[in-house]
């Protein structure tokens, strides 16, 4: 048989991880006592995995994730506030199966954005498109692309991605643009994708930070409705971090 030919076709049909495996069963006698169908479906699980891994790679790096943090890491030690029977369902990603959405609100540091973030690893482990942004960034870039012709764009890859992050909201009075933006954005993804949004803000404040009653109401109307409020609290955790370390 020609191994090397064999090797390199699967190359070029981009099986890289069938071509690694096939090598490494030509290079050792562990697999001589399997069948042809064992072995093949050694060949097949390992391109399966290969594959998977490219896309988890690809989905991380659009996701764009603040943190490198995930669920495991969630420290439940200090006293926030979190229901960690509620953190451990949310885990399961079924609230993004059913197009709910995740509001985040507590002082500075208390560790709100590692959490959005580990829920968005999670999300992309389980298979689904993941934004994270700060909203204040969004809102620039919305305007910087309504001014050379990609709003639009945007707006539909804001539209289609199964769940967005939006940090840090509420750190000043919305613009009417703004007000305008952020219910287009909702109104795309009510009750079709999920939506995390992070405050220092409490949800009560919330109205009053967008500024117009009317677009206010319309607005919190499709978040706030189908949405897991987590109200953190306690110190900073940054602050505790480097008090462990001294």
């Amino acid at each position: 048989m020609l191994i090397h030919p064999t090797t390199e076709k699967l190359k070029a049909l981009r099986l890289h991880g069938m071509a690694k495996s096939f090598e490494e069963q030509k290079d050792s006698s562990d697999y001589d006592d399997m069948s042809f169908e064992e072995r093949l479906g050694l060949l097949v699980d390992r391109e399966a995995t290969e594959q998977e891994n490219r896309r988890l790679t690809v989905r991380l790096r659009h996701a764009k994730l603040r943190q490198n943090s995930c669920m495991e890491n969630i420290d439940y030690r200090q006293h926030r506030g979190m229901d960690k029977s509620l953190m451990k369902s949310l885990s399961s990603c079924r609230w993004i199966k059913e197009h709910l959405n995740i509001l985040l609100t507590g002082p500075c540091g208390v560790g709100k954005s590692f959490i959005a973030c580990a829920l968005g690893h999670k999300a992309c482990l389980e298979g689904y498109k993941v934004f994270y942004t700060r909203s204040s960034r969004l809102f620039e870039n919305l305007a910087l692309t309504r001014g050379d012709g990609r709003y639009n764009k945007l707006m539909n890859n804001l539209a289609k991605t199964d769940l967005l992050i939006m940090d840090d909201w509420g750190f000043s009075v919305l613009t009417d643009r703004e007000r305008r933006d952020l219910l287009e954005i909702l109104e795309d993804r009510h009750q079709i994708r999920s939506t995390i949004i992070t405050s220092q803000l409490p949800l009560e404040h919330w109205h009053e930070a967008i500024g117009n009653p009317t677009l206010a109401d319309a607005i919190l109307d499709r978040l706030i409705h189908n949405a897991h409020k987590i109200q953190l609290k306690g110190l900073s955790m940054r602050k505790i971090k480097t008090q462990q370390i001294q």
